[in-house]
């Protein structure tokens, strides 16, 4: 089973569910044959990097409100994700342009280490305050997953991936999703937002069986047959 996740880091509810996607997972029986793949989906393109500006400042910016409603919001959020163990710090985030961090889950992605990069990152804006748009942030994230080197340097320098995140946002537009995160299920079934884990839990259940379909028996075919205990043979 292939799931296919647009989201972008600095989205809380993508981080969200992610956990939920993950609690589901520990039991499924048939984990093991899930394959996971992260796709790119950039909240706001155009967003400017702004490291000495608040995230309250900025979010009352964008939706014309005041600061007081940012943080509301932003402690809803935080309560939300306290619920599935995670530990949300709005005061210490750093607004910044996801780009960059985009391409590097990329990289990782050819090393096996995309779901591993997604959740460093995630981990990095949502709880630790780091800047994700910063190129030596980024470096020292890219190596406590093990990245190389100089394929990190690299890509942080370069455009390198570039048309991939494009790629994936272009997937995006073409099967509608206008926002994060979303989830895909073997190209079947699409699900939308954080929803709860039990929601996830009926959807893994439901691909599975409808790709694993049980032979329909015809009538009038119960013929002669051996049974289960021996008997008729």
């Amino acid at each position: 089973m292939k799931i296919e996740i647009w989201s972008d880091i600095v989205c809380p509810f993508c981080y969200i569910g992610k956990r939920r996607l993950e609690k589901a997972l520990a039991t499924f029986p048939h984990a093991n044959t899930v394959e996971i793949q992260w796709r790119s989906f950039e909240l706001d393109p155009e967003a400017k990097p702004e490291p000495t500006t608040s995230l309250y400042q900025r979010l009352a910016a964008k939706y014309g409100n005041t600061e007081a409603w940012a943080r509301q919001m932003s402690a809803n959020m935080t309560q939300m994700a306290a619920q599935e163990g995670l530990a949300f710090d709005f005061d210490r985030a750093v607004p910044a342009n996801t780009f960059r961090a985009h391409r590097l889950v990329h990289l990782a992605a050819q090393h096996g280490q995309q779901d591993a990069a997604k959740e460093r990152l995630f981990k990095a804006y949502l709880e630790e305050g780091q800047d994700i748009n910063d190129t030596v942030t980024l470096s020292r994230l890219a190596s406590e997953l093990g990245l190389p080197t100089a394929e990190v340097e690299q890509v942080l320098a370069s455009e390198q991936f570039a048309q991939d995140v494009r790629h994936d946002e272009y997937q995006a537009r073409q099967i509608g999703v206008r926002g994060v995160p979303y989830f895909v299920f073997d190209d079947k079934y699409a699900v939308s937002g954080a929803q709860p884990t039990e929601l996830f839990q009926e959807v893994l259940e439901k691909v599975w069986e409808e790709s694993r379909p049980q032979p329909v028996q015809l009538a009038g075919s119960d013929g002669a047959a051996c049974g289960l205990d021996g008997s008729n043979c």
